[in-house]
């Protein structure tokens, strides 16, 4: 069985992001793998250490410095990796899926899909659905537990109001990891070194979609949040305070 698992090579959550003209933005900070996908891509490496006999391909959408967002995955156990190279870092989700379902579809015959629920820069949780339309696949996301028994997989997903629903779905299908699902494996620096030896394979965005058409989605510009401010500190007993914050409330200043 082929076990795809789609990463995305994103900022790291802790970076500052500087945003230059257009949707263009400082690309020297730090990047990772996007931090949900590291769960999908856990549990494909559990579910083959568990006995099934399955390979496990990283498959990402990227400029080429993604390339060490699969090297990373190499390293935690991933089997061998695919790129598809494109020349911006924002590509919206249909393009997105298109592009992974074309990749995969040329790969081989995906078994299981596995994802992230959502990626960290653009959150818009829309990739695993619109891969489980191009493959006419069944899909669950918001997953933090999966058991797999022959071509059966039960998961259960978080909803709203902290309730989690049980579901089966029949191979092939997709699924979207989120946190508590698993813990993701650090890649040790022997590992590194053997990923580097390791396959990627690199596929150009244009022999994939040789004429692509207009963007569903196109962004425009990216903004700094607006400076809020900072707080103001009261000081004095509990009776001074009030007053103070009684004042500031009828000068209607910014606290």
């Amino acid at each position: 069985m082929k076990i795809y698992v789609c990463l995305k090579h994103v900022p790291d959550t802790a970076a500052n992001i500087r945003p230059l003209a257009g949707a263009a933005f400082d690309e020297s900070v730090k990047f990772i793998v996007n931090p949900y996908d590291e769960y999908a891509l856990e549990q494909a490496l559990k579910i083959r250490e568990a006995g099934a006999s399955a390979e496990v391909v990283a498959v990402t959408v990227g400029k080429e410095a993604a390339a060490s967002t699969l090297r990373t995955a190499l390293a935690m156990g991933a089997d061998r990796a695919i790129l598809v190279k494109t020349e911006n870092y924002f590509t919206e989700a249909m393009e997105t899926a298109r592009l992974l379902h074309g990749a995969i579809s040329r790969d081989g015959s995906p078994g299981l899909i596995l994802t992230g629920r959502q990626s960290v820069d653009a959150e818009g949780m829309q990739v695993p659905y619109r891969l489980g339309v191009l493959f006419d696949m069944p899909v669950a996301i918001n997953v933090v537990s999966f058991s797999m028994t022959g071509d059966l997989v039960t998961v259960e997903r978080e909803i709203e109001g902290d309730v989690r629903e049980v579901i089966e779905m029949s191979l092939p299908c997709i699924v979207g990891a989120t946190k508590g699902l698993n813990r993701p494996r650090c890649a040790t620096l022997p590992d590194m070194m053997k990923a580097k030896k390791k396959e990627i394979r690199v596929i150009p965005r244009a022999d994939l979609d040789p004429e692509p058409s207009a963007p569903a989605v196109e962004l425009l510009e990216l903004q700094k949040v607006p400076d809020r401010g900072r707080g103001t500190m009261l000081s004095g007993s509990p009776e001074e305070m009030v007053r103070e914050l009684v004042h500031i409330l009828k000068e209607n200043k910014t606290l």
